[in-house]
């Protein structure tokens, strides 16, 4: 910038925030930064609104409150939506200053996808047919068009997998799979259940020599491993940085729900031991009972569950003390259960206070 004063004045939207012309060099605004690089107000004038000399103020007819959340941004490295405000006009307000949907935290770029795909626009059947052929007649012409449909094919499969309001084919895939997760969960309550285990222990009795997969919960389970093997491997196939996808938590409980299942059968094969009396290890009733981490799996297809996981993730501080009132309290508490009901008198004290860890539990 080769006029003006040192200091640079943003008016947005009536709100002014001075900055150093240095500071405004390395602004991490794109088109704030931009404003350096002017060597005429012409130039400034493709940058702002409108510019007053005199003052050195730039003047932007902008949303001055959602730059203020942008400066926050700016400020400590986090961005949110404005509260009561549409998240598309946020938005376009972030594209005009120069950022992404990817510097939004993870809470509003969900927020950001739903919105985004009510207003999805879906082409009729003819215009998708004519879209077809155009890009077939290009792919022809063009060899170099095929790699980049291949591209979109992937983009398209992934945000089917990924993002479950993206699409009709996205709501039916993750229909299907919490129906394979409430299958999977009710299976697994109901053989923990007395009479299940009695007529489990029968049926062993009278087909002793065959395989466990021959019963119907037998069946049930394999086919709900099968189902979660499937979407996994898919959406890892998928997915554009194959390191991220296997750090992120939701993809390492998924593994963590489907290993054992297959732990369990290679451990049947290898001992030649049938299944139901291996399960009666207590390994291996470890390994089947971490199926329950399918039930967080749905964190995957509901936001109320995941804005849940990121509360106790940015409140684990208050987690931490809440956890500790509760052992200090129940520490008191026990000891004072333990003497009264028995410390005072041996003879005739309650056995089930004996101790102060029976106290507590008690």
């Amino acid at each position: 910038m080769k006029f003006g004063k040192s200091i640079c004045i943003l008016n947005v939207g009536g709100t002014k925030y001075a900055f150093p012309r240095d500071v405004i060099k390395d602004f991490p605004l794109r088109r704030v930064s931009r404003l350096h690089s002017c060597v005429s107000e012409k130039e400034v004038l493709e940058v702002c609104d409108d510019y007053d000399r005199e003052r050195n103020e730039f003047f932007f007819d902008r949303h001055s409150e959602a730059f203020g959340f942008i400066m926050l941004y700016v400020k400590y490295g986090k961005l949110r939506f404005v509260p009561q405000m549409c998240e598309l006009s946020f938005y376009n307000e972030m594209i005009y200053w120069g950022l992404e949907s990817s510097h939004l935290e993870f809470c509003c770029q969900r927020r950001l996808d739903e919105r985004m795909s009510d207003t999805y626009t879906y082409f009729s059947e003819e215009d998708t047919k004519t879209e077809d052929e155009l890009r077939a007649e290009e792919e022809l012409e063009n060899p170099a068009a095929t790699g980049r449909g291949s591209a979109k094919w992937l983009e398209r499969m992934r945000r089917t997998f990924e993002e479950p309001t993206s699409s009709v084919a996205a709501q039916i895939l993750a229909s299907v799979s919490v129906i394979f997760v409430i299958v999977s969960m009710v299976i697994l309550c109901a053989s923990t259940l007395p009479d299940w285990k009695t007529a489990e222990n029968n049926s062993v009795e009278e087909h002793r020599y065959t395989d466990n997969l021959m019963d119907p919960s037998g069946i049930i389970e394999a086919v709900c491993i099968g189902w979660f093997t499937a979407e996994c491997i898919v959406r890892f196939i998928v997915s554009k940085d194959k390191c991220e996808f296997v750090r992120r938590p939701l993809n390492i409980i998924d593994l963590l729900a489907i290993t054992p299942y297959y732990i369990s059968v290679l451990m049947t094969v290898l001992t030649g031991e049938n299944s139901q009396l291996q399960r009666a290890g207590v390994t291996l009733r470890v390994l089947r009972m971490m199926r329950i981490f399918w039930v967080i799996k749905l964190a995957r297809h509901f936001l109320g569950l995941q804005t849940l996981g990121l509360t106790l993730k940015r409140c684990y501080r208050e987690m931490v003390m809440l956890l500790v009132f509760i052992c200090v309290a129940m520490a008191i508490f026990g000891a004072l259960s333990q003497l009264l009901e028995h410390g005072l008198d041996l003879e005739m004290g309650n056995e089930d206070y004996a101790s102060i860890p029976a106290a507590c539990w008690g």
